[in-house]
């Protein structure tokens, strides 16, 4: 029988769906990456953190303030929403857990009374998902995919936001350097199907905004680096499920990071790299 022109030998590149905060594990760590994605079941982690209880608890204040109509978002309300959402998880005790809850209901207090909110935006914890290629016109290499803190319209383009609650406030260099933020805006232009090119790090302890826009060689850099880490982690994945050694594929890498990594009570590596750190440590001074 005569063959119909298809190509059985062919098979299609099955596409990596890569998010930010994946490829950031992997290439901090490896054996981190192994641990939070693939292990099964998830090895013993640390307690929570109160860095991470109070970051969590901004990102829902805000979120819920773009809940109410525009007329109703005040400081005095966006201060409620901290107490509402607060939690005590990973400070040292109730006192600090006190202190810290009013330094949020301040600075999301400041945040609004100095940022226009009446404005609905785009999208609030959004998640966003596109295949892509580094390469203009290529068939699309893997899948980039991520939930922006929000995602504003400024004069017909999107613009990313992101917020911050750590110890150090961002700067532009670090907004133009973020990997993050560049797939949010290329996910972002493709999902919703306008023009980004415009990134912000909005840190609210300091009242910092960090801002950025990227080029399409900017955006191409990003996506380069991203795919190149993609295919490594690929390539261990597929090779961890056909038999291989797992710490050889995600091997550990020690570093004074292993302070606060969540799986240090699994890796012996990790605790011989440094002391434990306090859960309260990384606050925000």
């Amino acid at each position: 029988m005569e063959q119909l022109g298809f190509e059985f030998a062919v098979q299609p590149r099955r596409l990596t769906k890569v998010s930010p905060a994946r490829l950031a594990t992997f290439a901090d760590c490896p054996r981190r990456y192994r641990m939070a994605y693939l292990d099964r079941p998830t090895p013993q982690r640390t307690g929570p953190w109160a860095h991470s209880t109070l970051g969590a608890v901004v990102h829902n204040a805000l979120r819920a303030l773009f809940d109410v109509p525009p007329a109703r978002r005040t400081p005095e309300r966006a201060a409620a929403l901290v107490s509402e959402h607060w939690q005590d998880a990973g400070f040292a005790d109730g006192d600090q857990a006190a202190v810290y809850r009013a330094r949020a209901k301040e600075w999301v207090a400041e945040y609004v009374e100095h940022h226009d909110v009446t404005s609905d935006p785009v999208g609030v914890e959004r998640w966003v998902s596109a295949p892509v290629n580094p390469e203009p016109g290529q068939p699309a290499s893997m899948i980039i995919e991520g939930r922006a803190d929000r995602i504003d319209q400024r004069g017909g383009e999107l613009v990313i936001v992101d917020y911050k609650t750590g110890r150090r406030a961002p700067d532009e260099y670090e907004a133009r350097g973020s990997q993050a933020l560049a797939m949010y805006a290329v996910a972002a232009s493709r999902t919703l199907r306008r023009p980004c090119h415009k990134v912000e790090l909005h840190h609210l302890p300091s009242g910092t905004v960090a801002e950025a826009t990227h080029t399409p060689e900017s955006l191409r850099r990003h996506l380069s680096r991203a795919e190149e880490t993609a295919e490594d982690v690929r390539l261990a994945t597929d090779t961890l499920e056909a038999g291989g050694e797992a710490d050889t594929l995600f091997p550990a890498r020690p570093a004074p990071r292993c302070a606060w990594c969540d799986f240090r009570p699994s890796c012996e590596a990790g605790r011989q790299a440094a002391p434990a750190a306090k859960p309260w440590e990384l606050l925000a001074p």
